[in-house]
C-alpha cells in the first residue's frame, strides 16, 4: 500500500500495522463485490490486470548529466541512470513504465508488480535499509518526503549518491507532475511528456463511462484502512489520499463529507452512522485481514450503515489503490465497475 502517503501521527501506526501483517501484494483479495458475486469477478479481473506496469513502446535514451531541483531544497546532478533505486512502489512504477525497468536494482516492499517482484527488497515495514541500498552501488536514489528514518536517507546522500526527494501524491492532480518530474531527473523528458499524457487520456476515458444518477445523487463512499491482526480500524478523512479518487468515480467522500478533517480517526459507531456510507472502499488485504464481507460487518457500526445493509463494499489492490501513477486509470475502472455494477 501507499503508506507514505497516510501522513502525520498515522504513520507510526500504520508501520506497526505493516510490520505484523505485511503490505502490498498482488493477489486479488477477498472480495469487494457489490451486491452479488458479479461485481466480485470484475474486481478481481481489474485487480489481476493491475499487477503488471505497461512500459512505453519505445525505450527512451537518457540524456545526462541533468541537474534538478529535489523536495528536501537541493539540487541533486544526476550522471547516470544505469543502477536506479526508487524507494516507493509508485515511484517504481512511473520508473519502469517510463521503460527504464531493466536499469532498476531494487525495489521498496510496496513494489508488487510482477516486472518488479523479483529485485531485492530493501526496505522492512517502510522503514530504508541504508546498507542494502549502498551495497547495490547505485547511481540514482528517488525517494520521497516521507521515506525514512532520516538518518538512513543521510546516510545514502552523505555515501555520495545522488538523491533526489519528491513530493508524494495526494491526488489525480500530481499524476502528471510526478510522471515529469521522475522523467526528468532520469534524462527522459520526452517519454516523460508522453507518459503524462498517455496517463490522462486513459483517466479521462474512464471517467466518461461513469453513469450519470437518475437522481442526481452521488454514492457516498467511506475508505476504511483495516489490518485486523493489529486491531487497526480507521476511517480515511479529508486527507486519506483517496478523496481524489473517489469525486474522479463520481463518488462523495463519506468520511470528508462528514466533517473528518485528518487522515484517518479511529472508527466508531457515531462516526460511521455521521458519514453514512452507501459504499465502502477498502484495500484488498485490508478486507482480507478482517475476514472478509463476513469480517467486516462484525466491526461496530458498519452492519448499520447504509453500506453494510447492502453489503456494499469495493476493495483495490494494496499495491495501487492510492499511487497515483501510471496505473490511475485502472483504478478508476475498478471502482467505477464496482460502484455502478449494472451501470447506474
Amino acid at each position: 500500500m501507499r503508506t507514505q502517503r497516510l501522513a502525520g501521527a498515522l504513520i507510526s501506526v500504520l508501520t506497526l500495522a505493516l510490520a505484523a501483517t505485511g503490505c502490498g501484494g498482488s493477489g486479488s483479495g477477498s472480495g469487494g463485490g457489490t451486491g452479488g458475486g458479479g461485481g466480485t469477478a470484475k474486481a478481481a479481473a481489474t485487480t489481476a490486470a493491475a499487477d503488471r506496469v505497461e512500459p512505453l513502446a519505445d525505450i527512451p535514451e537518457p540524456e545526462l548529466p541533468v541537474t534538478v531541483d529535489s523536495a528536501d531544497g537541493t539540487k541533486v546532478t544526476v550522471t547516470s541512470a544505469d543502477r536506479l533505486v526508487p524507494l516507493t512502489g509508485s515511484l517504481s512504477e512511473i520508473v519502469f513504465t517510463l521503460g527504464l525497468g531493466e536499469q532498476v536494482v531494487a525495489r521498496d516492499i510496496t513494489a508488487t508488480f510482477e516486472q518488479a517482484v523479483k529485485l531485492p527488497v530493501v526496505t522492512r515495514a517502510h522503514d530504508v535499509s541504508a546498507e542494502s541500498v549502498l551495497s547495490l552501488r547505485p547511481t540514482l536514489v528517488i525517494a520521497e518526503t516521507t521515506t525514512g528514518p532520516a538518518e538512513a536517507v543521510d546516510q545514502i546522500r552523505d555515501a555520495g549518491i545522488p538523491l533526489l526527494v519528491v513530493e508524494p501524491a495526494k491526488g489525480l492532480d500530481d499524476v502528471g507532475t510526478r510522471i515529469e518530474t521522475v522523467a526528468r531527473a532520469l534524462g527522459v523528458d520526452a517519454a516523460g511528456d508522453e507518459l503524462s499524457a498517455r496517463t490522462a487520456e486513459r483517466i479521462a476515458a474512464v471517467q466518461k463511462r461513469i453513469p450519470a444518477s437518475g437522481d442526481g445523487e452521488k454514492p457516498r463512499v467511506a475508505f476504511l484502512y483495516l489490518r485486523g491482526s493489529a486491531s487497526v480500524y480507521l476511517l480515511g478523512g479529508r486527507d486519506s489520499g483517496a478523496s481524489s479518487l473517489l469525486e474522479a468515480a463520481g463518488a462523495v467522500d463519506a468520511g470528508k463529507e462528514s466533517g473528518l478533517d485528518k487522515d484517518f480517526t479511529a472508527i466508531t459507531s457515531e462516526a460511521l452512522a455521521k458519514a453514512a456510507p452507501d459504499a465502502i472502499l477498502l484495500m484488498s488485504k485490508g478486507l482480507e485481514s478482517v475476514g472478509g464481507p463476513d469480517g467486516l460487518v462484525k466491526i461496530p457500526g458498519v452492519a448499520e450503515t447504509p453500506a453494510g445493509l447492502d453489503r456494499r463494499f469495493v476493495s483495490v489492490d494494496d499495491g495501487v489503490l492510492l499511487n497515483y501513477g501510471p496505473r490511475t486509470d485502472q483504478v478508476l475502472a475498478s471502482l467505477v465497475e464496482q460502484l455502478y455494477p449494472d451501470g447506474e
